[in-house]
């Protein structure tokens, strides 16, 4: 090449990529893939760059090589045809050398390629997008030693520049002179915007003010004189974001408005005329041209003062009504309607929910010996343990007096047992000034929700958790109940026989446990679904249980009325596991389940099925039994050739 193609050349590497400065860094800087409209945005910086380069004087010849460095050697995939007559040898450079450089050059996006590799891409696509005599030429570069290459471009670009270093190789071009046209907005705008109660700003692409209306003085003290003529900052107007924290100038939420296209709106407060913060909703707005580049935007300030003073005094009145005055923890009223929401929440997401109810122990005779004020001490103090144990999304109330709760959201059995025992060995180590550097114990109830409950079922099981826990002995953690448990995908819901014989489920279940530990269990299923006993005979139990689902009811739906039959009987079997271990003799209970309604007419509802499978599950979390055809297939029972020992 001679020496004025290489200038062009080089300049035209150099600046090739210039337009992009007018794509936002936001699009530049995604690390993920780029959606429809961001592509589209990020494909028009070689416009951009042409008239960039075109105002600043470069050369025809400079233009011509980054214009063709961005179509294909041979034209395929929709791109402009270029002819390859057209294409100048530095054109086709340029493109080897830009997708080469973009390939081993780290971005947000993806990680730089080995040469190799960028090599073999270049092979790859040479003859379509690439010249692939060149391509060739370019690889064997890499066989010369590339210290003489830099030397050499150095040296030469040093000895061509001259002394004062300011010349370039072309000569620049004066701007055209832009008329400064002041439009006159007509009358009924101009009156529209100078009665508007709102502050209206407008500003330009430098994001300097140009209009100032006069609710914006009225607003601020600000005149429209002093005003106009000013850079839009923050620190304008003093402004400051909900956390009362001054917003620095950078993040000015005009000028990143008018940088995205994007508009914003958001509460902020300003210095008032009064000299002090006044809230208000600036909502900023960018102005586009036809042509669809940002000429600047309009704010409008919106006085928010009096809503504020209104949402400050419902949060305040509502943080009264719902917290306890003496440990500022959840009172009894936000802890009932938090639980209906954690129970609903839960049962809709299939997602494990804990509940934990503690008591203090022995705390009438705290009272008592050192005072109700040392009472009072040791409730805060016991309030603010349990705080500090629990996650954001957990909910510590006080439900009466020295017992507290605490809804778990997401939480196991399995964890809130364990939570429950931190809390309970840190209080009973931690002392009491005001008890004489004594300290006290609590008791614990933990249940998980599980399937078929409602908030009071749920309730009444944490709460007898924690009398069992006092009953035995107390500074100790009880858990009941065995979570949601989860059932295996079958074919059908359950065997049931036609809608003629009375029963809608029929099913039999198996626990592992003996018939008096099984009627244990029944028990809690009795007591936590109010169920009453109709009739007992030896081993059958005959239950009246109603509907215990109003939140899946609706307006204007009876309650249901279940009959449930069950026989149990006790069986002993010789079992082992698939590896042949663990053989032994084995005890188990099956139940014989049988669940009909208690009038005929419900059994033409199809929400009746659905409520009596509920029950069922309920049922079989309190047994923690399976079905006969959930068992899987290593636990089936051998059969006994020989007669079981008594």
């Amino acid at each position: 090449m001679d020496d004025e193609s290489r200038d062009a050349l080089e300049v035209a590497a150099l600046l090739h990529d210039v337009g992009k400065i007018g794509v936002p860094d936001k699009i530049l800087m995604k690390p993920g893939r780029l959606l429809p409209e961001e592509v589209a945005l990020i494909n028009r910086h070689g416009g951009m760059g042409e008239e960039i380069l075109a105002h600043c004087g470069i050369p025809q010849n400079v233009l011509e090589i980054i214009l063709g460095s961005r179509s294909w050697y041979a034209a395929c995939n929709g791109q402009q045809e270029w002819q390859r007559a057209q294409l100048s040898p530095g054109a086709r450079m340029l493109a080897i050398v830009d997708a080469f450089d973009s390939m081993t050059t780290d971005h947000v996006y993806r990680p730089a390629r080995s040469r190799e590799r960028a090599l073999a891409e270049l092979y790859e696509c040479a003859g379509s997008q690439f010249d692939p005599e060149l391509v060739r030429s370019f690889d064997e570069l890499f066989l010369q030693d590339q210290n003489l290459f830099t030397g050499k471009l150095a040296r030469r670009w040093l000895q061509r520049l001259p002394h004062d270093g300011c010349g370039l190789p072309w000569k620049p071009v004066s701007p055209p002179e832009q008329r400064q046209t002041n439009p006159t907005t007509p009358q009924f705008e101009k009156k529209l915007i100078e009665n508007m109660h709102d502050g209206v700003v407008f500003v330009d692409g430098q994001s300097t003010i140009t209009l100032w209306s006069t609710g914006a003085e009225r607003l601020t003290g600000v005149s429209s004189h002093a005003a106009c003529g000013q850079t839009f900052q923050p620190a304008l107007l003093d402004m400051h974001n909900p956390r009362q924290r001054q917003i620095p100038d950078e993040a000015c939420p005009v000028a990143q408005a008018i940088a995205t296209g994007v508009q914003s709106i958001g509460r902020v407060a300003i210095l008032g005329r009064q000299g002090h913060l006044v809230p208000v909703d600036m909502h900023v707005v960018p102005v586009r041209t036809n042509e669809g580049a940002i000429h600047g935007a309009i704010v409008l300030l919106h006085d928010v003062s009096s809503e504020a003073s209104l949402e400050e005094k419902c949060h305040a009145l509502h943080v009264q009504v719902a917290k306890d005055p003496l440990t500022q923890v959840a009172n009894r009223a936000e802890f009932d309607r938090m639980l209906a929401f954690f129970v609903t929440a839960h049962q809709e997401s299939h997602l494990p929910c804990s509940l934990i109810m503690c008591d203090i122990d022995q705390f009438k005779l705290i009272n008592d010996t050192w005072g109700h004020q040392a009472g009072d001490q040791a409730i805060i103090t016991f309030s603010s343990i349990l705080k500090s144990f629990c996650r954001p999304g957990d909910l510590v109330a006080r439900y009466g007096g020295e017992e507290f709760a605490i809804l778990c959201a997401h939480c196991t059995n399995a964890a809130a047992t364990q939570k429950a025992d931190v809390i309970r060995r840190n209080l009973s180590e931690t002392r009491h000034s005001c008890l004489g550097n004594r300290s006290i114990t609590a008791s614990f109830g933990v249940t998980e929700l599980q399937a078929g409950d409602i908030p009071e079922t749920l309730l009444r099981r944490a709460d007898r958790a924690l009398l069992q826990a006092k009953d035995q002995g107390r500074n100790q953690v009880v858990q009941l109940g065995d979570g949601m448990m989860k059932e295996k995908p079958k074919k059908s819901w359950w065997p049931f026989p036609s809608w003629s014989s009375g029963a809608i489920v029929e099913t039999t279940l198996r626990t592992t446990v003996p018939i008096e530990v099984a009627i244990q269990k029944l028990r809690g299923f009795v007591a936590d679904q109010q169920a009453k006993i109709v009739k007992t005979e030896n081993n059958e139990l005959l239950l009246e249980v109603s509907d215990g689902f109003p939140a899946s009811r609706r307006t204007g739906d009876r309650p249901t009325t279940f009959l449930i039959q069950l026989n149990l009987t006790q069986h002993h079997h010789e079992r082992t596991n698939s590896q042949g271990f663990a053989a032994g003799i084995y005890v188990e209970t099956r139940i014989e389940v049988t669940i009909r309604p208690r009038r005929d007419r419900d059994r033409r509802r199809e929400a009746t099925l659905d409520k009596a499978r509920c029950l069922l599950r309920s049922l079989k979390s309190y047994l923690m039994a399976s079905e006969e055809h959930d068992r899987p297939a290593e636990m089936d029972y051998l059969p006994c050739e020989a007669s079981l020992p008594q």
